[in-house]
């Protein structure tokens, strides 16, 4: 069999935001946290918790139930931080996001991953990359990299420089 005959296996990450089932490329998906104390940033959108410290970088933190306009729920023991890698304007970018929880790594033929239906307002397509059907359960499989806009990314960096800034205030302060 030739290397374009092989049949490609890809792995995702499942995990869960309230009923709904969802699944992201491996390869986005650095570590998997779990749930601490999350430092808030001021004047920071809804959806973005805060930062948390992560091997002494700062790691913005977003609420994946508030970005996909999915009721918010207190968190439970099985609440968990994803640590993402995504790609804006050929940049990487390390995020957080805090999901229900994670069920299992699943091996997924990328040519029967379905093209997403309309799904109206409640999930914008464009990062929706496709659906799964595994036994009767449909999975959202999620485009990582478009699931934050630059402008989104660009108010997360000026709220981790701010964050930063306070801490070495702090820090100088605290010399004195």
């Amino acid at each position: 069999m030739s290397e374009n005959d092989e049949i490609q296996i890809n792995h995702y990450l499942t995990f869960k935001l309230g009923d709904e089932i969802f699944a992201s490329h491996v390869s986005n998906i650095l570590k998997i946290l779990e749930m601490q104390k999350i430092t808030e940033v001021p004047k920071s959108p809804d959806y973005m918790k805060g930062v948390i410290n992560l091997r002494g970088n700062v790691l913005p933190v977003v609420d994946a139930r508030l970005k996909f306009g999915i009721t918010p729920l207190p968190y439970t023991e099985k609440t968990c931080i994803l640590v993402l890698s995504i790609v804006i304007d050929k940049e990487t970018v390390e995020v957080g996001a805090i999901v229900d929880s994670v069920m299992d790594v699943i091996e997924f033929q990328k040519e029967n991953i379905k093209p997403s239906p309309s799904l109206g307002s409640k999930y914008k397509s464009d990062f929706i990359e496709g659906v799964m059907k595994i036994d009767e359960k449909f999975i959202m499989v999620l485009n990582m990299d478009s699931v934050f806009s630059t402008d989104e990314i660009i108010d997360l960096k000026d709220n981790i420089d701010l964050s930063k800034k306070s801490d070495d205030n702090e820090d100088e302060k605290n010399e004195k």
